[in-house]
């Protein structure tokens, strides 16, 4: 005679099972995981093909990732670091904590791509976005002569806050300490991060917020608000290029490697455009959503090498905190 199972049967072996499921820990920063961000339908994505439990780690803004790894070091629990960018990942491989993906693939980038530690998986220019209606200037020595108010991020935790002083520089070179010594008056406060920085402008409690050209493609398509632009500098804008690592004593590195492929598919890169709001990696069968490529495409396109990001970041970051402080 068969033995009938028990409740508690029933739920051992469940919790059994679920405890043999592998988990893949990625982590991110902040804007990247809520409901509205890519997180959410990337994990079910996965999790469709990979037969295992995906979980995104909000660990603050792009540079306060890197700054936790290297606390953590050996001991991180991070099996996957997505959110870097090139102007930290010279600093991220001189961790020692990233492995080679060893992954070759073909991309829609505006520049190369062969770095062998740092999969790229989105792109875009930085800009600040205002309304509409508010005056726009046509370079930083406009804004700089001007009363609008700028919300901008710390570049010692944030991507955007640290591409901002990348662009400064690669902009006007030497002369980027007298840059911010005339945009300090401009500036109404400084957050650790894009999100804090995004809601203040949001809240109308500045003209503009630094952010990337496609984030009135946001407020346009999710909205319906037509109010929103990105201000285009007659001395370019700045590109930044977001990127994923392999952690190397990950205790996952198949799942890691699988991640890393999938994130140059479809269905990591379809997410995108609409979820992060900047331009996919790898262009997606379906393109571009409607609506999406009606923003500017500045140029020049400016970027720094990740060893020239590297070897001017401290000089960058003291000639910005002494404007401010000043």
């Amino acid at each position: 005679m068969k033995t009938i199972p028990t409740i508690a049967g029933l739920i051992l072996v469940a919790s059994g099972a679920a405890a043999q499921e592998p988990v893949l820990t990625v982590y991110t920063y902040d804007s990247f995981v809520p409901d509205w961000g890519p997180g959410p339908a990337i994990e079910a994505a996965f999790e469709e093909t990979c037969g295992c439990d995906l979980q995104f780690v909000a660990a603050g803004d792009g540079a306060a990732l890197l700054a936790r790894l290297r606390l953590e070091g050996e001991r991180t629990e991070a099996d996957i670091v997505l959110g870097l960018d090139t102007n930290l990942i010279a600093a991220a491989t001189e961790t020692g904590l990233f492995a080679p993906h060893g992954i070759t693939a073909e991309t829609d980038l505006p520049v190369a791509w062969d770095d062998p530690l740092f999969l790229p998986y989105d792109w875009g220019w930085f800009a600040f976005v205002a309304e509409a209606d508010t005056p726009a200037p046509a370079s930083f020595a406009e804004l700089a002569d001007s009363d609008l108010r700028i919300v901008i991020q710390d570049p010692r935790s944030s991507t955007p806050g640290l591409g901002l002083l990348m662009w400064v520089r690669a902009a006007h070179g030497d002369a980027a300490p007298q840059v911010w010594d005339g945009l300090a008056d401009n500036i109404l406060t400084v957050t650790p991060g894009w999100s804090e920085a995004y809601a203040l402008f949001l809240d109308g409690e500045a003209d503009a917020v630094l952010s990337y050209t496609t984030s009135p493609a946001y407020h346009r398509i999710a909205e319906g608000d037509d109010g929103k632009v990105a201000w285009t500098f007659d001395e370019g804008h700045y590109l930044q290029v977001e990127v994923a690592g392999k952690v190397a004593g990950t205790d996952q590195p198949e799942l890691a490697d699988a991640f890393l492929r999938f994130m140059l598919t479809d269905g990591f890169q379809a997410v995108i455009p609409t979820t992060n709001w900047m331009y996919p990696a790898v262009m997606p069968e379906s393109g571009l959503p409607e609506g999406f490529e009606t923003g500017p495409r500045p140029a020049p396109s400016l970027l720094l090498s990740p060893e020239e990001a590297a070897a001017i970041r401290a000089e960058a970051i003291d000639a910005w905190l002494a404007a401010l402080d000043g």
